[in-house]
């Protein structure tokens, strides 16, 4: 058995300091989780994939993503709420668009790993 200390064990001190050091805040990290709960749920990355071909109203979205209205409108509320979709009003219809670009480059990167065995 050894007497070592954690850190006479460590030989990686600088590298869990700058690890310290780079975390963001709680408040930060909860956030983002709450971003990648959000368009984890297929019916909501659905929705983010088809709003990534343009702005499109929920009814579009609808017959893009299938289901129906009253379930797609529960799921942009929740991408809405996240700050992921954002919403403008265009006479009597509201269309939908992607307000985070980075949400779509990280879908993206995703979608290009799926083949990948690495």
């Amino acid at each position: 058995m050894q007497n070592d200390t954690p850190a006479e064990r460590c030989i990686h001190e600088e590298r869990v300091k700058y690890a310290v050091e780079s975390m963001p805040p709680e408040d930060d990290i909860a956030t983002m989780a709450a971003r990648f709960k959000a368009i984890s749920e297929p019916s909501r990355l659905k929705i983010l994939l088809a709003l990534s071909c343009g702005e499109l109203c929920v009814e579009h979205l609808t017959q893009a993503v299938g289901g129906n209205q009253s379930a797609v409108s529960h799921q942009l509320k929740i991408l809405k709420d996240n700050k992921i979709v954002k919403a403008r009003r265009n006479g009597k219809q509201v269309m939908y668009s992607v307000s985070d670009g980075h949400v779509m480059t990280m879908i993206s990167v995703a979608k290009e790993h799926l083949g990948c065995d690495e």
